[in-house]
């Protein structure tokens, strides 16, 4: 009788075990793998097309190795549908935390156009206090004169720039585009952005 339930226990708990490990251990580290590996694309990416090409290399290379770990757990376990949620899950999620990461970083340098018909002598002197390089241009449009500014700012300044517009030509047109490459900006705090010497040193995008 005491056989019995000692050998019935350990079934349940072999049972109970596997069950872990196959539908709940297996599709988690999928999940994991695969949403590291696509937030590391996503990043490797977006950096790709800033022309960071120092940085692409490392991040591939761990966004690979991540890949392959996944997908051979997905290999070995092709009968587990858990596995496949996993799979899929993770690069959803992926995708997203990549993006999330890639904004909070701020990456890289923008070119705001603002279009107004309004005086923009207080604008322009906002933007010079704020130590911020600009070129402006007269312009035609539809309703007469229109002056174009040109403003090139690192992409974490974007947003008091265009307080900055808001608050001094609120009716003003402006948009704001991706720029590749840039040297010597001006930032808010009023210094310039340096050139970065040294292999390791440019390596890191974000570094100052």
């Amino acid at each position: 009788m005491i056989f019995n339930i000692i050998f019935a226990t350990s079934i349940y708990v072999s049972l109970d075990k596997t069950f872990f490990i196959e539908w709940l251990l297996f599709p988690l580290i999928i999940f994991c793998s695969r949403a590291i590996d696509v937030s590391l694309g996503t990043l490797r990416s977006v950096l790709a097309s800033k022309g960071m090409k120092k940085m692409v290399p490392f991040i591939g290379f761990f966004e690979v190795l991540f890949w392959l770990f996944a997908i051979s757990t997905v290999m070995k376990n092709l009968s587990n549908f858990m596995c496949y949620l996993g799979w899929a899950g993770g690069y959803a999620t992926g995708i997203y935390i990549g993006l999330s990461i890639e904004e909070k970083l701020a990456i890289g340098t923008q070119v705001i156009r603002v279009f107004s018909q309004q005086n923009t002598n207080k604008l322009i002197d906002a933007l010079v206090e704020s130590n911020y390089s600009y070129t402006i241009l007269d312009g035609e449009g539809k309703k007469g004169a229109v002056k174009l500014i040109f403003i090139v700012v690192k992409r974490k300044d974007v947003k008091h720039v265009t307080d900055i517009i808001h608050q001094y030509s609120p009716q003003a047109l402006y948009s704001i585009e991706d720029v590749k490459r840039a040297k010597g900006l001006a930032t808010y705090n009023g210094e310039t952005t340096p050139k970065t010497s040294g292999f390791f040193k440019g390596l890191l995008p974000f570094s100052k």
